[in-house]
């Protein structure tokens, strides 16, 4: 019963997130921006426990660069949802890439095309939030959040119904 409440609220959110991508866009933002600081005082702990001054040294640096990019995206969640945005068309750019090179080495295996088609569709995500970029930071991260809720939502609303049914 928990499993089918989890997933009809996770379908709800991910509706909701469809529908005020800019709004879950800075929620994520802000979720990163925690994550980046919680970072940076680990590095911070990691370097009093660090035996080497060069160790020290990085763990510090690192813990600066975390710290920085955590407060900056929670002083500015609208840049931080433009950076963030051009950070994962890079990413999927090289994803892209990385996915294609790949099915040139499996390209004989059974079912290696999906490789193929995968990679074709992340170079469309990469070039549809690039060539649209700045704007793109408005809707491409809320959607994405919202589309991967929907998913969850409907696998776990699936499996509860089946365990259901089962047992």
């Amino acid at each position: 019963m928990k499993m089918m409440i989890w997933g009809i609220v996770m379908l709800i959110c991910g509706i909701a997130a469809i529908a005020l991508p800019w709004a879950f866009g800075i929620g994520v933002v802000i979720v990163v921006g925690w994550v980046l600081i919680l970072g940076a005082v680990s590095h911070l702990v990691l370097a009093f426990h660090t035996h080497t001054v060069g160790g020290v040294l990085w763990q510090i640096l690192l813990a600066l660069i975390y710290g920085a990019a955590g407060v900056f995206m929670l002083m500015n969640p609208l840049a931080g949802l433009v950076t963030l945005t051009l950070v994962l068309a890079v990413f999927l750019l090289i994803e892209a890439v990385l996915e294609t090179a790949l099915y040139f080495q499996l390209r004989r295996a059974i079912n290696a095309g999906w490789v193929l088609f995968d990679a074709i569709v992340t170079l469309f995500l990469a070039i549809l939030i690039w060539s649209q970029w700045p704007s793109s930071a408005l809707w491409f991260i809320g959607t994405l959040v919202g589309v991967s809720l929907i998913f969850s939502g409907i696998s776990r609303v699936s499996l509860a119904s089946a365990m259901r049914r089962r047992g």
